[in-house]
């Protein structure tokens, strides 16, 4: 029988939709690394919930029997430490399950800075009426950042508000709804042309550190940055510095370096700033939907077919469809 390890945080729930599975495989839930050391070796399958890097890096065994990493995710730079990485074994990834709310909440982010709602939430809070003009998202030029599966329902959601979206991606190609897609060769010279400035990108030794001092002076002094990528992506001082300093008008972020954000960051107080807890793709029901698909994937490992959501392992991206 198939042996899958559900690699799950000590104070998580149990992963739903994951009905039948114990009907079909033996199950071994590993919640700390006693336990992850003890059911790794002999497991066919590894479905992590749990994103403790150094965890699952220490227990590593020698001689895997994996034939399948399963992260319940978009991201998987957390799984790809060299001997993941360098391995025969399939990694696949929970794609599909967040574009729609990660765009929504961009579209989110893009209305509160054109309305100026976080201004208008300071002053309820004083009392203060003061009436103010406030911008229209039509004609506004925006510049996603990471042109995968994401990026393009950001591009989607945005461009049917009248926007007019650019995707960087590894290099140029035609991908509606994209108005067109520059390579990352040309990141430096499309942001000054830019009013908002969404990152949608994995995190991959191209993209680590891409948002540094020289990027963040490259955007226009009006222009505002939504993260909803990956943290490190972005070097947190140089973007604590922009804001503080005028370089760029203001930022919406739901990801951070380091995650979560301790309490005693300026980051917090920032005016300009709204900050969310890594949770932009987290739709009502979304843990269901991981664990069903996660069940639809398994379907097709019984019956010898190639997953669906495979991820090439060196770059940190899909290599098939869903």
């Amino acid at each position: 029988m198939t042996h899958v390890v559900l690699l799950s945080g000590p104070d998580q729930s149990p992963l739903p939709g994951l009905d039948g599975l114990e009907r079909k495989a033996r199950l071994t839930l590993a919640t700390d690394e006693t336990s992850l050391r003890q059911s790794l070796p002999e497991a066919d399958i590894l479905l992590v919930t749990d994103f403790r890097t150094d965890l699952l890096e220490r227990a590593w065994p020698d001689q895997p029997k994996l034939k399948w990493v399963h992260a319940a995710s978009a991201g998987v730079d957390r799984l790809c430490f060299p001997a993941l990485r360098d391995s025969d074994i399939v990694l696949t990834n929970a794609r599909g399950n967040f574009e729609r709310g990660i765009a929504e909440y961009v579209l989110g982010a893009v209305l509160m800075f054109a309305k100026d709602t976080l201004t208008n939430l300071h002053l309820q809070r004083s009392r203060s009426w003061q009436h103010r003009d406030t911008e229209t998202l039509v004609g506004k030029r925006v510049l996603v950042v990471g042109a995968g599966a994401i990026g393009a329902e950001v591009a989607r959601v945005l461009g049917a508000m009248g926007m007019r979206v650019t995707g960087v991606a590894r290099s140029p190609r035609v991908q509606p709804p994209f108005a067109r897609v520059v390579g990352q060769d040309q990141l430096l010279e499309q942001l000054p042309q830019a009013d908002y400035v969404v990152v949608t990108a994995p995190l991959t030794p191209r993209t680590r550190g891409l948002f540094d001092r020289h990027a963040f002076r490259a955007m226009a002094p009006h222009a505002r940055f939504i993260n909803v990528g990956r943290g490190p992506i972005v070097v947190t001082e140089d973007l604590l510095h922009s804001l503080q300093s005028g370089e760029i008008a203001g930022a919406a972020l739901d990801v951070f370096d380091p995650e979560p954000l301790p309490p005693e960051h300026p980051l917090w107080t920032l005016p300009n700033v709204m900050i969310s807890a890594h949770m932009a793709g987290d739709l009502v029901g979304w843990e269901r939907r991981l664990g069903e698909q996660f069940m639809a994937n398994f379907a097709r490992f019984e019956r010898g077919e190639s997953l669906l959501n495979v991820v090439d392992k060196s770059s940190g991206f899909i290599t098939n469809g869903r």
